[in-house]
């Protein structure tokens, strides 16, 4: 099966992403409170996205299931993962003139992009693999977290949402529409969108950490930025 093939095409990535210091941090509770707040803004401009391409990708499909699944998840995601964020904004106090303060960041923008260019690229199925690794990621993370959870109650919020049935259960029908839209056809194509996918999932992360911005630290390079 085609989720089969991306499961093992990604391990290293998807076990990077486990490993990494955001994760492991938000585990032990030792994640600075800017870096996730910082975070939850990134990840509210990725999410917005994420949902509108659903019912884009749903636009261009004529297949009655592949519709069905796609306005589905655009609307298990505002009302599960997306409205659950809105309860860690109100506990912050992350005000709507905050989030609109912000923009997306140089690895949120391209992962952004790159979500897009796989529904303009391959259709429909692009979306789809492009969509997928987000949600199984955070699945497998959340399981992987739960047994150990978090000192933080807010963190262990964020674990238990992605451990939760609804969540999974969502996840196991992206799966499935996966599996389905996949052809002989297509398959490498859509394998290559799902790595990417998850190469921009590891680098969430360090976004994260790193609070990335468009700012130009270099001189010489904002030296030469400037010329152009």
């Amino acid at each position: 099966m085609f989720t089969d093939q991306a499961h093992a095409q990604t391990q290293a990535l998807w076990d990077a992403s486990k490993r990494h210091p955001f994760i492991t941090q938000l585990q032990a509770g030792t994640l600075p409170a800017a870096t996730f707040r910082y975070y939850l803004i990134q990840d509210h401009h990725y999410l917005h996205e994420f949902g509108k391409l659903h019912d884009l990708a749903a636009d261009q499909s004529h297949d009655p299931r592949v519709v069905n699944q796609l306005r589905a998840g655009a609307a298990s995601l505002r009302d599960g993962e997306i409205a659950v964020r809105q309860t860690f904004f109100d506990r912050l106090n992350i005000t709507p003139a905050e989030v609109a303060a912000v923009t997306a960041a140089p690895t949120c923008y391209a992962y952004i992009s790159h979500i897009y260019r796989a529904l303009l690229t391959a259709g429909p199925a692009g979306a789809v693999a492009g969509l997928l690794p987000c949600y199984w990621l955070y699945a497998e993370i959340g399981q992987a977290l739960a047994g150990t959870g978090s000192p933080v109650p807010i963190y262990q919020s964020w674990i238990d949402t992605y451990n939760a049935d609804d969540y999974t259960g969502a996840m196991h029908d992206q799966l499935a529409l996966a599996n389905y839209v996949a052809t002989p056809a297509n398959t490498d194509a859509l394998l290559a969108i799902f790595k990417k996918s998850s190469w921009y999932e590891l680098q969430f992360w360090q976004m994260a950490l790193d609070q990335e911005d468009w700012s130009i630290t270099d001189a010489n390079a904002a030296s030469a930025f400037s010329r152009h």
